[in-house]
């Protein structure tokens, strides 16, 4: 008989996980701490609760990286996305749920499946080695206990914390005729680290005028649960920065030293905003210095201010709330494990993903990959121009490791399609190329998991 698969967390990630191993014919046991032990932003012991919007985001798998990952997961026999369809409701190109029926039907098909075992309790330290494979799925609301033994595993200094996130911005879509790549006094041994940052000069007038626009912006509330969780002193919001004074800005993050504009090489900027690179790709840049809390629209707005991001694109705009997540590129192989206990998988919002689909994928990659290392086959992740591979190779070495932040799947992340013009003018059709190459290598990826079980 074989030894039971041990899943902790019954979020997206953890239900989904369960369900591809179970489904591979091994025993799991599924770990969940409510209603032992409830959360406060929790208001059910239903196995893939919503706790805030019911919207899967788009369904659109030609023009939409979301939409693609839900086309992936469909095709993958994806618990999450199966389920979603059935309880959908009217939201345009969106895919949305009734969250009440949804959570229902996975918590009943996960407990009448007979390779599936629910315990109800919270683990309150690491799993022991003797249970063999086990997937640690418990997203942003980890308990206290199993929180602080992660800590003593990995070492990591904090991992709950609110979050500041800086925006992510396409290089694509930033003009090159205002802004320049440069590090400060040009340091760094490389040309590549000479290079590193990307600048983004301001006179006077639009520093002021960018000021005014983000201390007057919209900015978004603390819910109940969130309150009383430290910011991390060095990672404040932008917004926190600029209220303790007007010159405070140009003294941080947008101090205007050690560079020289090659556009108007005389004129001195009074202030400098710099994006660094995000992912090995080279296609996304974050905005240094500048995590926020401003509403979405409030960012728009406001960053598209700065001279050289006037027609930005976002891969992901900032935002802040309590959070717990690994540092994944550090920690994890890229088979999801955890490098200093191989029995050990990490998936879901922990390992650094973010939203409902980004989280059920990383289970549903999780749960495959943990069942064929249990039935001796040989299984890699899928390659990095689908959208779960994409995110996989994100997380686990794609991105750096010193600024690591949560991320939604988009097509920065997947590597470039060649002779596909750039611009807002060949978006569709770089997309719809991106899409259809995903497609058939996620369907390759998929024929050849078949042919090795």
């Amino acid at each position: 008989m074989n030894t039971p698969i041990h899943i902790i967390g019954g979020g997206m990630a953890g239900s989904e996980a369960s369900w591809q191993i179970a489904e591979a014919g091994l025993p799991v046991i599924l770990h969940e701490m409510r209603p032992t032990q409830k959360t406060f932003a929790h208001q059910t012991e239903g196995l893939a609760e919503l706790v805030c919007s019911n919207s899967f985001r788009s369904d659109d798998s030609e023009q939409n990286a979301v939409g693609l990952l839900h086309w992936e997961m469909r095709q993958a026999n994806g618990l999450i996305m199966h389920t979603a369809d059935r309880h959908s409701l009217p939201a345009g190109g969106a895919l949305a749920v009734d969250r009440d029926t949804f959570s229902a039907e996975v918590t009943a098909r996960l407990a009448a499946h007979p390779n599936i075992t629910i315990e109800r309790s919270e683990l309150e330290g690491l799993p022991p080695e003797r249970w063999g494979s086990t997937i640690i799925a418990t997203g942003p609301l980890t308990s206290p206990a199993l929180t602080k033994a992660i800590l003593g595993e990995t070492g990591e200094d904090a991992l709950a914390f609110f979050d500041a996130i800086a925006p992510i911005v396409y290089i694509e879509s930033v003009n090159m005729q205002k802004a320049w790549f440069q590090s400060r006094y040009d340091k760094g041994e490389t040309e590549e680290d000479r290079t590193a940052y990307l600048n983004c000069p301001m006179t006077e007038a639009e520093y002021n005028a960018f000021l005014d626009a983000l201390l007057a912006s919209d900015k978004t509330e603390f819910k109940d649960w969130e309150k009383g969780t430290p910011y991390f002193e060095g990672c404040l919001p932008i917004e926190v920065m600029a209220s303790r004074g007007r010159e405070t800005l140009r003294f941080g993050p947008m101090k205007p030293v050690g560079l020289t504009n090659p556009h108007n090489p005389t004129e001195k900027p009074h202030a400098i905003v710099q994006l660094r690179r995000d992912n090995a790709l080279g296609t996304l840049f974050n905005i240094v210095g500048f995590q926020t809390k401003m509403k979405y629209g409030a960012q728009r707005e406001v960053l598209r201010l700065i001279p050289g991001l006037e027609e930005a694109e976002f891969a992901r705009l900032g935002g802040i709330h309590r959070n717990t997540f690994i540092n994944s590129p550090r920690l994890l192989d890229a088979s999801m494990r955890l490098k200093s206990r191989p029995d050990i998988r990490f998936a879901g919002q922990i390992t650094g993903v973010e939203g409902y689909v980004e989280s059920a994928a990383m289970g549903l990659l999780a749960g495959k990959l943990a069942a064929a290392e249990a039935l001796g086959q040989t299984l890699q992740a899928p390659p990095p121009t689908t959208a779960v591979g994409a995110l996989i190779t994100h997380i686990t070495g794609g991105a750096e490791a010193k600024t690591f932040q949560p991320m939604n799947v988009n097509f920065g992340l997947f590597p470039p399609v060649p002779d596909i013009k750039s611009g807002r003018r060949g978006r569709r059709d770089r997309y719809k190329a991106y899409t259809d190459r995903a497609k058939a290598d996620f369907t390759a990826w998929l024929d050849e998991k078949a042919k090795a079980a």
